[in-house]
């Protein structure tokens, strides 16, 4: 063993990282637990004590959220981003800064070395590495998945149950769990077990967020959402009057307003960054209206070919997240011309809720590009529509040279 034995472990409390906890301490490492508390519910302190108990000899509970919010979630949404032009991006958004906060604990407490409880297989390995190395070049990183020590002792869940018990970890239960779960501020997600089978319908005993759009209530929640620079800065719900400008308060009243009216939840089979497909089963409620909202507003607010560049940019944007890229050169590239786009998106959108649906109502800016004189069928209003010849005959060009080409080679 090195000299300088401390290790930072991403710590959840769960069955995976409670063992890598143990097996570090018995490998010799001082651990240092790290909670990050992102959204998710859990009892930290429980986690914390549990953590002590097993030989962690120090335990950090960082509560993220509104810099989740802020600094991440808010600048997803801004770029439109979705992967595979369906995925919110709720587990990805929150990995980078876990990361983050992981490399300024271990600078803090001088460990040479961090950790991580993720498989070999997904995605959140590459995720959280890709972060610690662009963040500090120097560090160590232990993933016991990817350790042929760890490997040989833990074929699987049961492995890790006997060795909780041989060390008395506490485990809520040894029942293998039917599907695993991530869960954090803007999403919670399901794969894993019986959902493997893509064909397998998702029963409703597995969502845990939204109410079924089936029993969702039977009369529609109003609401309006104003933005600034692209991003909201106040929520209200015009049904009750109750407005938030908080960051976090007016997303998580979001999230509150979309899970009431059943709206968030995708099921889909995507392409994981290393290459294997996997099946998700997500439940976004907040981020959906958000999205629907932002992208509404820039209809009235954003330039032409402003949006069509950043359109071309959105899903370059939103693979780099997915795959772990938020500390790249590519990403800050990306996101100073994002919030380049987002200068004049201000203004207001009012959306109805209804049954798992978002209706956009109504919209209006005072960065407007709108004229309602131009695009009127009653008035000029400026516009000389003679104008409007030339402009056909300019752009058929094109296509007349074209089209007597294919004629003559037609009569060949």
């Amino acid at each position: 063993m090195k000299e300088n034995n401390k290790v930072v472990l991403a710590y959840s409390g769960g069955l995976d990282t409670s063992v890598i906890l143990k097996w570090l301490v018995n490998k010799g490492y001082e651990v240092i637990a790290y909670i990050a508390d992102v959204g998710q519910a859990g009892d930290f302190q429980k986690a914390k004590r549990k953590a002590l108990k097993a030989g962690a000899k120090k335990v950090y509970i960082e509560d993220l959220k509104k810099e989740l919010v802020t600094d991440y979630i808010f600048p997803i949404f801004k770029a439109n981003a979705l992967y595979e032009g369906r995925y919110l991006l709720g587990t990805s958004a929150a990995r980078p800064l876990i990361a983050k906060r992981q490399i300024e604990i271990a600078a803090k407490e001088g460990a040479a070395y961090v950790s991580h409880g993720a498989t070999g297989k997904g995605n959140d390995q590459v995720r959280f590495e890709l972060g610690y190395y662009a963040l500090n070049p120097k560090i160590k990183v232990i993933a016991p998945w990817k350790t042929e020590e760890f490997l040989a002792e833990f074929k699987g869940r049961t492995d890790l149950i006997n060795y909780a018990k041989a060390h008395n970890i506490e485990i809520s239960s040894t029942i293998a769990k039917p599907y695993s779960e991530d869960d954090n501020l803007l999403h919670i997600s399901h794969e894993a077990g019986i959902l493997e089978d893509p064909a397998h319908e998702c029963a409703e005993d597995i969502y845990s967020k939204t109410v079924s759009p089936e029993k969702a209530p039977n009369t529609p929640t109003k609401i309006k959402i104003q933005f600034k620079d692209g991003a909201p800065v106040k929520v209200t719900n015009l049904n009750t009057g109750k407005s938030e400008t908080d960051p976090l308060k007016l997303f998580n009243m979001l999230n509150d307003l979309g899970a009431r009216n059943g709206i968030g939840r995708i099921d889909m089979v995507e392409n994981r960054f290393v290459g294997i497909k996997s099946r998700g089963v997500y439940e976004t409620p907040g981020g959906t209206i958000l999205y629907a909202a932002h992208k509404d507003i820039e209809g009235i607010a954003m330039d032409r070919e402003v949006m069509r560049l950043r359109d071309m940019f959105s899903p370059k944007f939103a693979e780099l997240v997915y795959n772990g890229f938020w500390f790249s050169p590519e990403m800050s590239f990306l996101m100073a011309a994002i919030n380049e786009s987002q200068k004049a998106i201000d203004g207001s959108v009012t959306l109805k809720l209804y049954k798992g649906n978002v209706m956009v109502m109504g919209r209006q800016s005072p960065s407007s590009l709108y004229n309602k004189d131009l695009s009127s069928m009653d008035i000029a209003g400026g516009f000389n529509q003679k104008d409007s010849e030339g402009f056909i005959k300019i752009h058929a060009t094109r296509l007349m040279a074209h089209s007597a080409i294919m004629n003559s080679h037609g009569n060949n």
